[in-house]
């Protein structure tokens, strides 16, 4: 089975509603697709999100990196040798973790057709359903707890709550969430980089002392800012998970070298892909470290692969892969089934994708 060729697309699906953080407000999913085909007429899917104020990846650097750099290196590769499709594949552009994560995902699409299984049972088996929580976009307190209520409803009993926009107003927004939804929904926050550590320690003590019982908050000072990472962990008992501080397996070691994080979150658009997301997990669990698995805002193909990894690995502990459920429709035929927070996967080779509508291909 050798790839012979990638077809490289795009595909648009609209959100049910805007997606707001304290980064970005999107209104669509606008991903790349990749379509890997081989001699034996067996072809893979995968996708990349361009996130540009995470990982710095546009639609268009997504597509020179694969056109330009990745084709040429993993063209005529026998995907038997998944290592050597993965050395190329990494060595033939420097970041782009992207772009990287499409091909990625692709290729192992591929080796669990050839083996003939389901790639969560080729990468650990650990268990084939696992539960997301969801995204509460942020917005003033009352539409908040709105939204919060609404997804309770929906039967999801883990949110987490987009914050960081207003810190003044964070505290409000999480005093009337917790009261709408009540004691025993576990609330998760994200701050996307918006607080400094001292906003940050000064907020989350208020929000212990105001008895808000809140699971973890997610990267709650800006990326590069480890210290203020490590400040914010060791003068705060809320548990902290690093996000967008890491990408690579030496950016793992880093974060729990320094104990500067108390869980870390692993996104294939931030890794590189399933061969790189693996290596975290490996060192994850030397150092003892639970793992979150989580997406950008992606559509199906992509988050189907985070899946099959969240429910390989034991190390995994907790998932956020809500994009498709926040998605207006459904363009992947096939791939694992999200029934709002329940994601089951199946026994079809590979990821079970067949198709997908409506993708404009370049050529």
């Amino acid at each position: 089975m050798k790839i012979t060729d990638i077809k490289i697309g795009s595909i648009s699906v609209p959100l049910k509603t805007p997606f707001k953080t304290a980064l970005r407000t999107v209104n669509s999913v606008n991903d790349i697709i990749v379509k890997i085909i081989t001699d034996t007429g067996h072809i893979g899917y995968g996708e990349a999100a361009p996130t540009g104020v995470i990982t710095g990846d546009t639609a268009g650097a997504i597509i020179g990196a694969i056109e330009d750099h990745i084709r040429p290196a993993i063209t005529g590769l026998d995907i038997e040798n998944l290592e050597k499709i993965m050395l190329n594949l990494h060595g033939s552009i420097v970041k782009n973790s992207s772009a990287k994560a499409a091909v990625d995902i692709a290729v192992y699409d591929l080796f669990g057709q050839l083996h003939g299984a389901p790639v969560y049972k080729l990468l650990g088996g650990h268990g084939k359903e696992i539960t997301t929580d969801i995204t509460i976009s942020v917005n003033g307190p009352e539409e908040m707890a709105e939204d919060s209520r609404n997804a309770v409803n929906s039967g999801y009993t883990t949110l987490k709550i987009k914050v960081g926009k207003d810190v003044k107003k964070d505290l409000a927004r999480m005093k009337t969430i917790r009261k709408a939804v009540g004691p025993h929904v576990r609330l998760r926050i994200d701050a996307n980089q918006g607080w400094t550590p001292k906003e940050a320690v000064l907020t989350l003590r208020k929000m212990e002392d105001a008895g808000i019982e809140i699971e973890f908050v997610e990267q709650p000072v800006q990326a590069h800012d480890i210290d203020g990472l490590k400040h914010v962990t060791d003068n705060v008992s809320i548990p902290t998970l690093a996000d967008e501080s890491l990408f690579s397996p030496m950016d793992a070691i880093r974060i729990l070298e320094r104990r500067a994080a108390d869980l870390i979150n692993i996104k294939l658009m931030k890794s590189g892909g399933i061969h790189n997301a693996l290596k975290i997990t490996s060192i994850a669990e030397v150092y003892g470290v639970e793992c979150m698995i989580g997406c950008m805002l992606e559509a199906k193909v992509s988050v189907t692969a985070a899946a099959h990894l969240g429910a390989a690995k034991s190390i995994i502990t907790r998932i956020d892969l809500d994009g498709p459920v926040l998605c207006s429709e459904d363009p992947v035929i096939g791939g694992a089934v999200f029934n709002e927070s329940k994601i089951v996967l199946g026994d079809e080779p590979g990821f079970g994708i067949h198709d997908i509508t409506g993708i404009v291909y370049r050529r």
